[in-house]
């Protein structure tokens, strides 16, 4: 309710600075103490997924808070987890702004970010300040001046620096927004990486004396050959799970919209079909060895329901939290109890 009367004055700013301003408002809103009704508003429902147990299976998708700065508030809206990030070991700027558009006839964002973030230290340092007991995942990827055959050094001293304070730790390959990355999905190079990266993740587990998860996100824009090569690397190299999908570079589902031909990927309510159709076949692929999180398109209950109907374990939202605020966290727990 707060929302729907919060909504327009949101909207009627600039789509970044309304994000800061949303975030803002959720961290002094937490501060003030009047987040827990909507916590309470969630059923208990848990979901035991990559040996964690979640206590709902609605998480928060990365990309809303890239520096970890509002990991408290946004835990308490009720998440059965949350995925902040991505991070590079390195601080950048990302691409120039404007870079975040709305298509509110599509329920729809077009955002061409670049991973903007503080880098890996000041990440660690919020994350390590953030009072929250519940699942975290922290997405990594490569910083976008760092050549392509170099980028298993950034992937691996991100996840040397946040494996301690991960519940699970989450491969972003599939961004559309730095340059050449989704060519990391390809089999040669994804086996490479994913190789080295399962090394490094079994020298952690022995120093840390537990196992953390390892994920991969991956793009909506695969043909059917790219997910039996994605499919088949993940069990070659047993990764823990895959998130379907990131935003699309497609614009098929909103032409002739105001923004659509901006460039970067497109999220919201148009991705749901394709996101499906990558889950559905990830999954029959895998055969039930490597656990799917399903994300993209999301803006109802039913539409969880879609996801965990394709063979998603787990669901995430982004985007239907901008245009439906925080109920549909509730909606969704909801009517996948159900």
């Amino acid at each position: 309710m707060m929302y729907r009367l919060a909504r327009p004055l949101f909207f009627s700013l600039d789509p970044e600075q309304a994000h800061a301003v949303a975030l803002e408002s959720l961290r002094m809103a937490h501060v003030l103490g009047l987040l827990a009704p909507l916590a309470r508003s969630i059923p208990e429902d848990p979901r035991d997924v990559m040996g964690i147990r979640f206590p709902n299976p609605v998480g928060l998708a990365a990309g809303l808070d890239k520096d970890g700065r509002y990991i408290g508030a946004l835990g308490a809206l009720g998440f059965g987890f949350i995925e902040v990030g991505t991070v590079t070991p390195r601080p950048q700027p990302g691409n120039p702004r404007p870079r975040l558009f709305r298509l509110p006839e599509s329920e729809a964002l077009i955002n061409r970010m670049g991973f903007n973030n503080g880098g890996l230290n000041a990440f660690l340092q919020n994350v390590r300040r953030a009072r929250f007991a519940g699942v975290l995942g922290l997405n990594i990827g490569k910083n976008a001046d760092t050549p392509l055959e170099r980028a298993a050094e950034d992937y691996l001293t991100c996840l040397e620096g946040v494996y301690p304070y991960a519940s699970y730790v989450t491969v972003n390959i599939s961004s559309p927004n730095t340059k050449n990355l989704r060519q990391l999905q390809d089999a040669e190079a994804l086996g490479a990486l994913l190789g080295q990266l399962k090394d490094r993740q079994a020298r952690l587990a022995d120093r840390h004396g537990r196992y953390v998860p390892l994920v991969l996100k991956i793009a909506p824009d695969l043909d059917e050959e790219a997910i039996v090569g994605i499919a088949a690397a993940a069990r070659a190299h047993a990764i823990d799970g895959l998130i379907a999908t990131n935003t699309t570079v497609s614009r098929s589902e909103v032409l002739g919209q105001a923004h659509a031909e901006e460039p970067g990927g497109l999220s919201g309510a148009p991705l749901g079909e394709a996101s499906n159709r990558v889950i559905q076949s990830l999954v029959k692929r895998l055969e039930d060895s490597i656990p799917v999180i399903g994300v993209g398109g999301i803006l109802s209950g039913a539409d969880a329901k879609g996801k965990i109907a394709a063979g998603a374990r787990l669901v995430q939202l982004y985007t239907g939290l901008i245009y439906r605020g925080p109920d549909i966290i509730a909606q969704c727990a909801r009517a996948l109890r159900g």
